[in-house]
């Protein structure tokens, strides 16, 4: 039994999608909302005889992959994020690659010698990698119209899987990667009437629309925070926000902070007491595309790349804490 273990973004799913267009397979399929990337502690040791994994850090995911290899199964592993100690066994194939300027899926349109480089060039778009998706659409002659269209299909493909639970999206992320299988050419999707895209557009352009108006906790010349409401809808909106501010201010970066809806514990002096926790988005300046996974690194269930990154639940005691990090770290 094969499994696909990828993340529910657009970055996973599109490079899952490139993936199985070129090469078909039964396989059970892992996935989540974008934040849940210990998605290989699922996978059924039992029954698994083979396993690919895609855009979720080896280094959030070490211990499982260990297990898989132990157990002698066969594991392809592709992805940008940190790694950590990447194991050393015949079992394990990698394509990993954790600089700034990449994703997954253009990790896999290498691969498959640019079979599906239209998928490609919207992923790298909804990774907000526009000058790596800029550069591989000039490549293979698209025009600016066509890469605006891309751009929008990125975006929202990875707008679908931010949410605290999968409740919290329009689409499981499985769902919609086995609805993606049908348009090898991604046009034919975005020119359909009524098709997902059309869906997907009309609800990222109502959310976006509030978080527009969201409050200002904090802004100076190196970085601007914003404060989402406790809803859906903000969770649905918190990343691909951050990525549009830091599109307009490439050179600050940007934290967007949504209100989690379950208390946190405190930590052991204060046993039995409980704390409101935020969920943070860090983009990392555009213009200098480092330190977002460090530093989120060092926060309990931080985590992410160079140039995005966040953390899942920081007390709401340390928000100022990781505020002046960011922007002593920035500040240089």
């Amino acid at each position: 039994m094969h499994y696909d273990v990828f993340n529910g973004d657009a970055d996973g799913i599109i490079a899952l999608l490139q993936l199985r267009l070129a090469a078909p397979k039964e396989s059970v399929l892992i996935t989540g909302v974008k934040r849940d990337i210990s998605l290989l502690k699922q996978v059924d040791i039992t029954k698994a005889t083979s396993v690919t994994v895609l855009d979720i850090s080896l280094e959030k995911n070490n211990q499982a992959l260990q297990g898989l290899l132990d157990s002698q199964i066969d594991v392809f592993y592709i992805d940008h994020h940190r790694t950590g100690d990447i194991p050393k066994s015949n079992k394990l194939i990698t394509l990993l690659n954790t600089d700034a300027n990449t994703c997954t899926s253009l990790l896999v349109n290498d691969f498959l010698k640019g079979q599906y480089s239209y998928w490609a060039v919207a992923a790298a778009f909804g990774d907000n990698m526009h000058a790596s998706a800029s550069d591989l659409a000039q490549k293979v002659g698209l025009s600016k119209h066509q890469q605006n269209q891309l751009n929008e299909l990125g975006t929202y493909i990875n707008y679908n899987g931010y949410g605290q639970e999968l409740s919290d999206l329009h689409f499981h992320p499985a769902a919609l990667y086995q609805a993606l299988l049908e348009y090898p050419d991604p046009f034919v999707l975005i020119n359909q009437e009524d098709s997902i895209f059309n869906q997907l557009k009309t609800a990222y352009l109502a959310d976006m629309a509030k978080a527009c108006a969201a409050d200002v906790l904090s802004d100076s010349d190196v970085v601007k925070t914003i404060v989402l409401e406790d809803a859906p809808w903000s969770r649905r909106v918190s990343g691909v926000f951050g990525n549009e501010l830091a599109n307009q201010a490439p050179d600050k970066a940007h934290i967007v902070i949504t209100l989690n809806p379950i208390d946190i514990d405190l930590q052991s002096k204060n046993e039995g007491q409980k704390e409101q926790s935020y969920t943070l988005s860090l983009r990392a300046p555009l213009n200098n595309k480092q330190g977002a996974g460090d530093i989120c690194a060092q926060f309990p269930t931080g985590g992410g790349r160079a140039a995005a990154a966040g953390v899942n639940a920081l007390p709401k005691s340390r928000v100022d804490e990781f505020i002046k990090h960011v922007e002593s770290y920035y500040r240089g």
